[in-house]
């Protein structure tokens, strides 16, 4: 006998990131399979298709009070989640890190027992920041362990990130790691096309990083180890920010970048830029798994990184891409240049990165294991 669809809550921020991404990706998917599944957040999630059948959103408003010095979003949050909840009767609540969405969740909870409602599971999924920057913060720790105690189960996109979640809270649940996944859009330019429009000539080595380029991400040593790099052949950088770029602008005069480095700036489909692409170059301090690189890798683009958090993971070093220790410049420079120098080798590494990606990091891999937990945890 076939086992019901269910009714599932994600709650995710809507910012471009790879939290909210895999979140909409994971909606999407789970769509796809027959179950009903209704999105909260304060906007519209990046890349979520509303008419696609399955697929709900709740918009999360947030009122200002002179009260209050800062506005709140955890109550409003928890309040619609309830209202839904108990109206829809949703079998779980999906949360996309612990703060605020887990606190949101459990207070939603809460509401709806002292009413005696139906009352759905929490499933929390830590991304990163509640374990690398608030999990240190003794103002949030407690608060975090608390929400997490109240999860009915825990997951994070990988092994390091595990480890490291562990090894900051007081967990007594086991915390299951179930990584991130992607999914290709369909093409809609040709390579040619889109490197003719960034002005990229057919003989130019073209390097692309693709991120929030928030602190963590070290534009500064991305920049530096891109200006380091020398080759015979011209070399280019595409930066695709989600975010504005300009705390950066003055290091790209102060490197003379200023000529060699392209900035496009709120790029939601990244696919055709990924195609014009020779190689992805990231310099993430951390990075609790780096679905940009995974991206990048479905594109059969070779990663230079820096070998941080959950990246290795990803990419395995000699085989679809070349890592090193974090903060060294020199040797990212290095490996930029063998790739644009030697595109037998670029390509090798490349055509290897995306068997792994559709090997071990697609949908049809994933999503049965999200939805084996589901089931699970109602169970």
């Amino acid at each position: 006998m076939a086992e019901r669809s269910l009714d599932i809550g994600i709650t995710c921020y809507p910012l471009i990131g790879g939290s909210g991404i895999l979140a909409t990706a994971l909606g999407s998917e789970l769509a796809q399979r027959g179950h009903r599944v209704h999105f909260f957040s304060s906007a519209l999630p990046v890349r979520l298709d509303l008419t696609q059948p399955g697929i709900s959103f709740h918009k999360v408003v947030v009122n200002e009070y002179s009260l209050f010095t800062y506005p709140d979003y955890t109550l409003p949050l928890a309040v619609r989640m309830a209202e839904v909840a108990q109206a829809e009767r949703l079998d779980l609540f999906h949360v996309h890190y612990a703060v605020p969405h887990a606190t949101a969740a459990y207070l939603a909870v809460q509401m709806l027992a002292s009413s005696r409602a139906h009352r759905p599971k929490i499933i929390t999924t830590l991304h990163g920041t509640d374990t690398t920057l608030l999990g240190q913060d003794a103002g949030y720790r407690p608060a975090i362990e608390h929400a997490l105690a109240h999860s009915d189960a825990i997951t994070t996109v990988s092994q390091s990130l595990r480890g490291e979640t562990l090894a900051t809270f007081a967990i007594e649940r086991p915390v299951e790691v179930i990584e991130n996944f992607f999914v290709p859009s369909p093409r809609t330019r040709t390579r040619e096309e889109v490197r003719a429009e960034l002005g990229v000539a057919p003989n130019e080595f073209l390097a692309v990083h693709i991120s929030n380029v928030r602190p963590l991400k070290r534009i500064d040593l991305l920049l530096r180890s891109f200006a380091a790099a020398r080759s015979a052949r011209p070399l280019r950088l595409l930066v695709v920010a989600g975010s504005p770029f300009a705390p950066y602008e003055s290091l790209l005069d102060e490197l003379r970048l200023r000529e060699r480095v392209i900035v496009k700036e709120g790029v939601r489909e990244v696919e055709d830029y990924l195609l014009a692409a020779d190689a992805g170059l990231y310099s993430s301090e951390h990075e609790s798994f780096g679905l940009s690189i995974l991206e990048t890798l479905f594109y059969g683009k070779p990663v230079v990184a820096f070998q941080v958090g959950g990246i290795p993971e990803v990419v395995v070093d000699g085989e679809c891409g070349l890592l090193h220790p974090f903060g060294d410049i020199e040797a990212m420079a290095r490996s930029l240049s063998l790739l644009a120098g030697s595109p037998a080798r670029a390509q090798a590494l490349g055509a290897n990165g995306r068997r792994r990606a559709e090997t071990y990091f697609t949908a049809e891999q994933i999503v049965p294991r999200y939805e084996a937990l589901y089931r699970r945890t109602i169970r």
